[in-house]
């Protein structure tokens, strides 16, 4: 204890830090900034930076960034030194409030999806008092936004901001309706959990799959997959072990509350889980574990694969953000307490996210859509594409009754006693885990399912928010005018259940059933990134975001632009992959193969002609038939890139990869997987999947 104690946020500028260094009037004033979002004087904030400066270089800190995410999934830095010309030859450390406010790396070599051309260079990062700077690798990293030189958001950190501050107004306005008035901010809080692979890395380098692209795109299934359930919660293997106590401290010492970690089902995958936070906050901590937990594999001979499908045939990995709101006391506003149908307030806010997630099915669908995520969802414990709720079958029979005018009283006993005198008894959940479902109400939040192990937490969390601030908005709007509130109250949840009720299911969301009975309740059923993205421009969308401040109509044109073209890049850097491996390594090796089967024929026909050799006749015909299908496929994907390389349209160029290269390259995986169960061990030129999820 004393251990984690003295190391957890040592290289943070935290509240603690702050309140020790910062002279009391200007704690006082950057505090109400993190709370009430009010403006910092450049005064306050030169007092912040020399404070900030001073003790960085106690750490050992010679560097500081602006630390920021763009629209590429990974944070970004440019270091600038604290030293400054002395005028006597020497230096002295300098960094002011101006140099802590504003930053300035070039706009132009990020996704902007046509806001900034490429000789329009200028952009600006903005410093973020909500989030805690901190020491990384001797570098002062300050957290900002992103933006272009005229103010259009660069960023994942940006509409997210936005959107907490627009759940905020909402969601007080709903507050004072019930006489809470004390109450000045409401958050929207995360916890993510982060599922990833391990693998060692000395095998991962002979694989150029996964070296280019973070996924296999050949592999046959091994012998033994994760069929058993033997991994699921096992005991941590000595190197796994140490990797993660590594990984802990690491993290600790950066501030973030790493709480849970465990096997996860396939083989070589785990999940680490930290403690709530808001939601800006998670979302900045979350790209510091993935950025940490890839550092820290490499010292101890491992690879952490982030994608969302690395291994075809056993689990992907997701990003399940658990999603819920609470205020300045401390109240968590979807705590349905002990008596959920006498709670209107929390009945209230439930509606609002009921009515959110049916409106804006699209939306949800489109924060989490990306070419990695559409191998995944669907199967193995990944939701289907398909958005729905489950809220339990209390909470479901709760709500049915409230629709037909009926009370409900609820006396079951939730005591557990299984049988066993010396087990003491406990109490069952009001709700169960369905983890096929999308988005789950587990007690008192929402585990948002979707989201895939590689990609930021950012974008289901503002999309999440803005789509329940509207809500909140609405229900103001009905209520304020109000007359008798509990009447309107009870008649406003009646009339959201009645009408939103098709987004909840409680059943399993992998029965074919479903999806026949999803499509009658008019529920979209959006399989892959191209089929969801246009949806990102209709027109109630925009509206949407436009009226709560998210987005302008060009940022999200922007970001529908940026989202398919990468969607297009990360398949052709697939399918060139894909080319290469199945030309300089597989067909060399299986003709080689072939090769060695022919000369072991010869010689058994030189022994005599009582013995056989039909069995190296049927293997080199059987391999040679298989190798020339895949090499003809190879060659139809070859010519289909460059067809891919001519089409200018951005929307027509995604769509050509999802209907044209993705069957092909499934067609050569066929064929390649084929081939690799055929050929002999020492021939095939890559590690295998039983290697692979096996080895460490």
């Amino acid at each position: 204890m004393d251990k984690i104690s003295s190391v957890f946020g040592n290289m943070v500028f935290n509240d603690a830090v702050m309140r020790d260094r910062l002279p009391k009037d200007v704690y006082k004033a950057l505090k109400k900034n993190m709370e009430e979002s009010t403006n910092l004087t450049l005064e306050v904030a030169n007092i912040v930076a020399s404070a900030m400066k001073n003790w960085a270089l106690e750490k050992g800190a010679t560097h500081f960034t602006h630390w920021f995410q763009p629209m590429t999934g990974i944070t970004a830095e440019k270091h600038d030194s604290f030293i400054a010309p002395s005028g006597d030859g020497g230096v002295i450390m300098e960094f002011s409030g101006k140099e802590l406010i504003k930053g300035e790396p070039d706009a132009s070599s990020f996704p902007s999806g046509g806001i900034r051309a490429t000789f329009e260079a200028r952009g600006y990062t903005n410093w973020d008092p909500s989030s805690y700077a901190f020491i990384k690798d001797h570098t002062l990293c300050i957290p900002t936004a992103f933006c272009s030189y005229r103010g259009e958001a660069l960023d994942k950190k940006t509409p997210l901001l936005r959107s907490m501050e627009a759940l905020n107004i909402q969601a007080l306005r709903i507050l004072r309706l019930f006489g809470q008035y004390e109450i000045k901010r409401v958050v929207s809080t995360v916890g993510a959990e982060q599922e990833y692979f391990l693998i060692d890395k000395t095998l991962c380098e002979k694989r150029k799959d996964l070296m280019f692209c973070g996924r296999t795109l050949f592999g046959a299934k091994p012998p033994k997959n994760q069929e058993l359930d033997d991994h699921y919660f096992g005991a941590i293997k000595p190197k796994v072990s140490a990797y993660m106590e590594e990984l802990d401290e690491e993290l600790w010492k950066l501030g973030v509350y790493v709480k849970t970690e465990h096997n996860e089902v396939a083989p070589s995958q785990h999940e680490l889980a930290p403690v709530f936070t808001t939601s800006n906050i998670a979302a900045d901590q979350n790209q510091l574990v993935m950025e940490i937990m890839k550092k820290v594999a490499s010292n101890h001979g491992l690879i952490c694969l982030l994608h969302e499908k690395p291994f075809a045939g056993v689990n992907g990995s997701g990003k399940h953000v658990n999603w819920s709101l609470s205020t300045d006391a401390g109240e968590n506003l979807l705590s349905p307490g002990k008596n959920p149908g006498g709670n209107l307030k929390f009945l209230l806010f439930l509606c609002a996210v009921i009515k959110a997630v049916d409106e804006y099915q699209d939306l949800l669908r489109i924060s989490v859509a990306s070419a990695g995520n559409d191998h995944r969802l669907g199967g193995n414990e990944a939701p289907p594409a398909i958005i729905s709720m489950f809220i339990g079958d209390d909470l479901e029979a709760l709500l049915s009754a409230i629709e037909r005018g009926e009370a409900y009283t609820n006396n079951l006993d939730r005591t557990m006693n299984i049988g066993v005198s010396v087990l003491p008894p406990f109490k069952r959940d009001t709700t169960d885990r369905n983890r096929t479902s999308p988005f789950a109400f587990t007690g008192n939040k929402f585990e948002f399912r979707m989201p895939g192990s590689g990609t930021s937490i950012s974008c289901p969390s503002y999309m999440l928010n803005v789509t329940v601030a509207e809500s909140l908005r609405q229900f103001a709007d009905i209520l304020e005018g109000s007359k008798d509130l509990e009447t309107s109250l009870i008649s406003l949840i009646k009339d959201t259940v009645a009408k939103h009720k098709r987004i909840i299911f409680n059943g399993n969301n992998y029965a074919e059933e479903w999806i026949v009975t999803a499509e009658g309740r008019g529920l979209l059923n959006l399989k892959s990134t191209v089929d969801a993205l246009p949806l990102f421009t209709l027109e109630k969308n925009l509206e949407l975001l436009k009226r709560h401040g998210i987005f302008t109509d060009i940022e999200v044109r922007a970001r529908q632009e940026i989202l398919l073209r990468e969607y297009s890049n990360v398949l052709n850097i697939e399918a060139l992959t894909m080319v290469e491996m199945a030309n300089k390594e597989i067909i060399p090796a299986v003709s080689s193969y072939i090769k060695a089967l022919a000369d072991t024929a010869v010689a058994k026909k030189t022994l005599g002609s009582d013995i056989s050799w039909e069995l190296e006749k049927e293997l080199i015909s059987g391999l040679s038939s298989i190798s020339m299908c895949l090499h003809k496929a190879v060659q139809e994907l070859d010519n289909a890139l460059i067809e891919a390389n001519v089409i200018e349209e951005i929307g027509s160029s995604a769509e050509y990869y999802n209907k044209k290269i993705l069957p092909l390259m499934k067609e050569i995986r066929i064929a390649a997987d084929t081939l690799e169960t055929m050929t002999a061990s020492r021939s095939w030129p890559f590690p295998v999947y039983g290697e692979l999820l096996f080895s460490v």
